[in-house]
């Protein structure tokens, strides 16, 4: 189970800086990192696709963590998180909701991005109780047009990426102009601030099951979306290309009196690039 090794008047809150941990449940160890002040319902933070525990951008994470408990965690098979990646969302949420029980959380409050929004909204439908807010970015319904169009782009941006050896994400997250290219550097540099005890990189073989599974999502039949009553904050850059800004539009449109931003000049990772603006809504949002 989950130790706490700081003192409550010594709370950690730099991600760069949050203990490694571990927790066994239904036959697998999940890796996951804590910091903020314990106490209170936590902020449990769901990724993207191909990602660990040192792909989060610590300038949306820790001012999260400036007054709540936070958590992120790799998914099964994911990083340093053991067993095999299941081959769709649900299932996925199935492991997020067996390690957040594991923990002994009983409602959370929930951060996603991109694929962990998939996963975030099929866990919310399944088990309504857990959930009391929903941030979901960079991320569609269940459905969602063109979703099944992301491995296309996904292996064409690696490769543009591999040819001028360059992070994948600087493509798939930015826009490819004056405003994107620095705000893609920026943000590849900030995941580089941990240095120590820095996660396992994603395994091909699970990468591509990750793929699989998104694209089975944007290829089933919509959930019910207007069942999700809990308040929901959207956010996308104007020109997502991974999973289309209209699809955030979409949720917006099916999850009641929920709240959308679009940024503009900005990608997949528009959270990322406005993280000074975004960051302080987040935050706003999640302490009401």
């Amino acid at each position: 189970m989950n130790t706490n090794n700081h003192a409550q008047n010594n709370v950690i809150t730099a991600y760069k800086d949050a203990p490694a941990r571990t927790v066994d449940a239904g036959g697998v160890t999940y890796a996951y990192r804590e910091l903020g002040p314990k106490g209170g319902i936590p902020v449990v933070f769901f990724v993207h696709l191909a990602a660990t525990l040192d792909n989060w951008d610590p300038r949306i994470i820790d001012p999260i963590a400036q007054n709540r408990h936070v958590i992120t965690f790799d998914n099964r098979g994911v990083g340093a998180s053991t067993g095999s990646v299941p081959d769709s969302v649900e299932a996925m949420a199935d492991d997020a909701y067996t390690f957040i029980k594991a923990l002994g959380f009983d409602t959370i409050d929930i951060f996603s991005f991109s694929l962990g929004g998939m996963i975030a909204q099929a866990l919310v439908v399944k088990h309504p109780e857990l959930v009391r807010k929903l941030v979901l970015t960079g991320t569609g319904p269940k459905g969602g047009k063109d979703i099944d169009k992301v491995v296309g782009t996904t292996y064409y941006d690696i490769l543009r990426a591999t040819l001028t050896r360059q992070d994948p994400k600087e493509f798939l997250f930015f826009n490819r102009n004056a405003t994107g290219k620095p705000a893609a550097r920026a943000f590849v540099n900030r995941l580089k601030e941990r240095t120590a005890d820095r996660d396992a990189d994603i395994k091909t073989k699970a990468f591509r099951t990750q793929l699989k599974a998104i694209q089975k999502w944007g290829r089933s039949a919509p959930d019910d979306l207007s069942k999700i009553t809990q308040p929901t904050l959207i956010a996308n850059g104007d020109n997502d290309r991974m999973v289309p800004s209209i699809l955030s539009e979409d949720l917006h449109r099916r999850i009641k009196d929920s709240e959308l931003i679009i940024y503009p000049d900005s990608g997949h990772g528009g959270i990322f690039q406005y993280h000074q603006k975004f960051a302080p809504v987040a935050v706003e949002f999640l302490a009401r």
